[in-house]
């Protein structure tokens, strides 16, 4: 089977500390992969290595079937590898138009007369954001104006319509109210069934388990196992993060505290 990305053995060292530990993933396309871990659990170097940040001290990462090797982001966005980090990039007081495209603008006319064509950039913006059910009234309002599931949604949506085979996705609901966070896994449960493979970066369990085909799992730089949703329930994944053993022996001291003074 090929897959749509695969990493071997992937490993990364900075500051001569070693972050990440031999890691394995593989993405089909079509796939919803949640990469689940604490903070430290090098969820942050794992994804700026996939977006060519860094390069692999070991390892290889596989696209479509062949190696590959990453000298930019621009490599692996070339590629299709398209990542949305959790600041999103975005510029608030810039319209949704011009955000969507930002640098990629369609132009009409010739030669130096070549001009932005803003009509067809408002129709495009428009009906994409359209699609995942967000009405935007006015393609001309500045970001700034969205909801915060909204700005993640038209981030998304840009990297899907420049092309992504993969998409990367830093924490997108870690900073979102329930209902915002409902309307980005909606659509990112959409993306995949689409046909692009999804990584889903996050430590919220919560979140990614109801979307997620399969999930790694980070604890300090290694990988604790790859499961298929079948095989692991969301009470078993939330044990397996890190802090599920210490929150354990919490609840232990806890009880034996509370003996204590009763006593």
């Amino acid at each position: 089977m090929t897959y749509v990305i695969e990493t071997s053995d992937l490993g990364v060292q900075l500051a001569q500390s070693t972050i990440l530990h031999p890691i394995s993933i593989a993405v089909k396309k079509g796939e919803n992969v949640g990469i689940i871990g604490s903070n430290g659990a090098g969820k942050s170097t794992l994804i700026k290595t996939l977006s060519g940040v860094h390069k692999p001290d070991e390892g290889e990462i596989i696209v479509e079937g062949k190696q590959t090797v990453f000298d930019s982001p621009r490599d692996a966005l070339d590629l299709g590898i398209a990542t949305v980090y959790q600041d999103l990039a975005l510029v608030s007081l810039m319209s949704v138009t011009r955000n969507f495209f930002m640098g990629r603008e369609p132009m009409k006319g010739f030669g130096p007369f070549k001009t932005f064509d803003v009509n067809k950039a408002n129709s495009i913006a428009s009906e994409r954001m359209g699609q995942i059910g967000i009405d935007v009234r006015d393609p001309s309002q500045a970001v700034g104006t969205m909801s915060g599931g909204e700005r993640q949604c038209l981030a998304i949506s840009r990297a899907i319509y420049f092309g992504a085979k993969v998409l990367i996705l830093d924490e997108p609901t870690s900073a979102l109210g329930v209902h915002q966070a409902s309307v980005v896994l909606k659509y990112i449960v959409k993306a995949a069934a689409s046909g692009l493979g999804v990584i889903l970066i996050t430590h919220n369990v919560h979140h990614a388990y109801p979307v997620g085909n399969s999930f790694t799992i980070l604890n300090r730089g290694k990988s604790m196992g790859t499961f298929d949703k079948k095989d692991l329930s969301r009470e078993k994944l939330l044990g397996m993060m890190a802090g599920g053993e210490e929150l354990d022996k919490l609840e232990v001291e806890l009880k034996e505290i509370d003996r204590t003074n009763k006593n």
